[in-house]
Parts: structure tokens; sequence; C-alpha cells
């Protein structure tokens, strides 16, 4: 029989375990939460390449109504993130909603009946709501590379690292130079043979302030929580005024240049390697990475750094694009995720009988990030445009969880039957507005070719504005933006 659900939250990462929390706390008991993996987690699950750890700082990295006094480190690694998310999972109760090993295959929009059918391999369910919140970061990009598929040797992507292959004493490659390979690359080095490095195209790095958080730290901030409050508030803050550097002044972040470059050239001292190390785009334009071990172990005697990227596999011999070989045992690709066509787009039918990602074709658009028109009752956790530069995702998340508590609430007054559908002209203004102020952002002045650009160069991946603005836009569901929908007939399942 098929089960029926008021909602249905789709991941069990940051974004859908705070939903489900916030679905609790609102008084919603009836729903589901859908991992097509067998633990919760997310990308902190996914991720357990050497030396995986956040770049957000681990108090503002946290949800509001979880805090936690006992992070160890500034920059706390992937182990402590997922045991976060497992100690929240338990303490909000939320385990017997969460349906492990349940991967959405497709949904359809019954028009007739205002509910989701949804096909979860075994499981068939049908919700009057659904909440995607399966993340940008979830499925990885691999490139197509020619003749790959003729390498003896061991092939991973970062977020799906081989833990049964030994490196050591290997010849490793890595591609990609993102966010990943600068924390794997210092992670691996001590270890391998050889370490050879494509890059496509130089980061900007900074260095990273972490330490240890003392135990005294965390003593007052467990006995006083206002201290603890206090140290979110001062790192949220300092990120709410440097955005504007972001996304009105991009002309002014030259000194922040500066910063990298004297902070690389504390490890390189070669002129020539320092060159090609030195990107020659806007700092802020491509996300900016931290680490303290990143240059220091392209320094280290047993790295090559090519300054191209792979462009052919020819047995065991790699071919960068302006012709460097090299010989590699191991590839290992840091060549980020699938961000800009969202792979859930693809399963998910809407009222016109066309796809997410058809509609999508033209690039990205939501209402607030959050409702597709033509989708009724479906919400998304980190939409379009809802992504940030330089702060916290949590933030984001959190403003949108208040959003599809709102949603919630306001159907629940109509009365009867009901679903709510972005009115296209109201995505089309909403979305006109973003991408106006976006045109004078570094993300799109920078002179990069990022992962926050679509294949036609519109950026429909980072918010042109603050969090706190954010916060402020999604605070109230505005029903003039909304085409109320009446159901037909009272499906038997929800009769019930």
């Amino acid at each position: 029989m098929t089960e029926h659900v008021r909602v249905a939250v789709i991941g069990a990462g940051f974004g859908g375990l705070g939903a489900a929390v916030r679905l609790r706390r609102e008084g919603v008991t009836d729903f589901v939460v859908l991992e097509r993996a067998g633990a919760v987690g997310g990308t902190w699950r996914d991720n357990t390449y050497p030396g995986c750890a956040c770049d957000v700082p681990s108090h503002l990295y946290s949800f509001s109504f979880a805090p936690n006094p006992e992070w160890p480190r500034n920059f706390s690694g992937q182990e402590h993130i997922r045991a976060y998310l497992e100690r929240v999972t338990d303490v909000f109760g939320l385990r017997p909603h969460i349906r492990f090993n349940c991967e959405v295959r497709a949904m359809r929009w019954d028009a007739d009946r205002l509910l989701w059918e949804i096909d979860a391999g075994d499981r068939a369910l049908t919700a009057d709501v659904v909440v995607s919140a399966t993340g940008p970061l979830a499925d990885p990009k691999v490139p197509d590379v020619p003749g790959l598929d003729g390498f003896s040797g061991a092939v991973f992507h970062s977020s799906r690292w081989d833990h049964s292959y030994d490196l050591r004493d290997k010849r490793v490659a890595v591609i990609g130079t993102g966010a990943s390979a600068i924390q794997l690359v210092p992670g691996i080095q001590p270890d391998v043979r050889r370490l050879t490095l494509f890059q496509r195209t130089p980061p900007w790095v900074l260095p990273r302030a972490d330490r240890r958080i003392t135990a005294a730290e965390r003593w007052l901030h467990t006995r006083v929580p206002a201290t603890r409050a206090l140290r979110r508030g001062m790192l949220w803050g300092i990120r709410e005024v440097q955005v504007n550097l972001f996304t009105k002044y991009p002309d002014q972040l030259g000194w922040i240049e500066g910063l990298a470059k004297s902070h690389m050239a504390k490890a390189i001292k070669d002129p020539e390697m320092r060159a090609l190390l030195t990107p020659d785009y806007r700092i802020g334009c491509k996300r900016i990475l931290l680490s303290n071990d990143y240059y220091p172990a392209l320094a280290q005697p047993n790295v090559d750094l090519v300054a191209s990227g792979l462009a052919e596999v020819r047995g065991s011999t790699l071919v960068a694009a302006d012709g460097t070989e090299a010989e590699a045992d191991a590839i290992v690709f840091g060549t980020g995720f699938r961000v800009t066509a969202m792979p859930i787009a693809e399963r998910v039918t809407g009222a016109a009988g066309t796809t997410l990602a058809e509609e999508w074709k033209d690039g990205m658009a939501a209402l607030r990030g959050t409702s597709a028109a033509g989708f009724p009752n479906f919400l998304t956790i980190i939409g379009p445009n809802t992504g940030l530069g330089n702060s916290s995702m949590i933030l984001i998340i959190e403003a949108q969880l208040n959003y599809l508590a709102d949603f919630l609430r306001q159907l629940g007054t109509l009365g009867g039957r009901a679903a709510l559908d972005a009115r296209p002209s109201a995505v089309r203004a909403w979305n006109r507005r973003l991408q106006q102020r976006l045109q004078r952002t570094v993300w799109n002045t920078g002179g990069c070719d990022s992962w926050y650009l679509d294949a036609e160069g519109r950026n429909t991946v980072v918010w042109p504005g603050s969090t706190g603005e954010f916060r402020r836009v999604t605070r109230r569901v505005d029903l003039a933006e909304y085409q109320l929908l009446r159901a037909a007939r009272v499906p038997a399942e929800a009769a019930r």
C-alpha cells in the first residue's frame, strides 16, 4: 500500500535534518526524510578524504538551535561535523522519521489530487508537500577525459575516497585545485612517492586562522551560553561587513590579494612557481580558499605542479593540455560537483508534465531561492541563488526553514485541500532583480570561470547580499506571489 505523509523531505544532510527539526517544532510529525545512503550527514558523510575539514568557523557552521560548546578547533574536521549531525539526529528524535537507503528515483505532481507521487525504489509514497534538501555538493563531477577508461590504476573522486587503496609509495595525480584539493594534497603528500598536481586555474589562498579551542573556552561556552552566542555573533558580524566588498566594491579587494601573495611567498621561494600559482583574476571571483599547509606541500621535492588541465590518458601516462606528461599509479579527481545542474531536477515532473531540469534549461530560477513555478508545494533548501561566497550556509538554511514553516502555516489556513504554486511572473521578477544586482559583484566581474556560473555564463548559484538580508526576505510567504490551487477530489490516502 502507498504511504501518505504530510511532508516528504529528501536528504539527511544539514538541510534535511534542519527541516526535520523545524517540522517537529511546528507540530508537524507526519513526515519522512528520504535518504539514499545508510547514514545521515550529507556531504560530511560522503567526503572522507585525508585532511577534509570545513572552511567556516565551527561556531558559525552549526545550527543556532543546536549549539555545540565542545567544538575542538576553530575549523573542525569532517569527523567532528559528522558526529555533530549524528548528535542532532538523536537529540531531536529524528531517526524514526528517516528512511535510509531510500533514493528518490522519480516524483510526479498529481494535479487532480494535489499531491506528489514519489517513487523511491521499493517504497512508494505520496506527500502533500515535498522539501528537497539534496544540496549542491552531493553529486561529484568527473570530466570526460579521453583514454581514462584505459587507465589501469585506481581512479576516484575526492568525495568517493577509496580507503581500500594504499597511496603509500605510489605516483598519484591530483586533478583540480579547488577546496578539496588544497586539503587533500597536504594530506597525502608525505606518504606518496610522487604527487603531480594538474592545475587548470590557480586559486587564491589565504592563511587559515585555525587553532585548538582550549578546555577553558569550552568550559566557559558550556557554563555561560552567552559567551557562546557572543562568539557566534562576532563571527557572523565580521562576515556581514565583508560581504559589501564582494557585492558592491570588488575593485577594493586588491589589498586582500596582497595578503594572499605574501602568504604564498613565505612558502614558495621559486619566482617561476609563484608566477604559476598566482591567479590572473580578482580575488573572490572563485571561492577563496584557506590553508596553511597547501603551499608548503607544493614546495616539497616529491611534488610536481603542472599548470594545465588534464587532456588525455594514455595507459599510465597522463597528458596535460600543454603537452606535459606524467606517469601515475592513481588518479584523484578534485573537480567539484554538479552545482548549476541539480541532479534531482531531472527526477521531478511538475504540473505541466515537464521535469524541473527541462524548465531550468535556460538557467535555474526559484522564488526566494525556494519555489519554482509549475512545481506546487515543492520547496528547495539551498536552491538557486542562495549560495554564499564568504559566510556560513547554515545561516541560509535556517532562513529557508523559516520560509518553510510559514509556507506550511499559510497552507493550513486556506481550508480544505490546497496547494501553492509560485507565479511565473513573481519568479521572473525575483530573478531579474537578482541578476541585476549580480552584475556588479566580484563573482560576475572578477574575470574568472567559476562553478558559480552556468554554461551560458549566468550566475545561478550566489546570493548577492548579506545573510541578514536573506533572512528578512524569507521571513514570510507573500501569498500574492503564489497561485492557489484547489483539489478536484480528496485522495483516499489522506482521508484515512
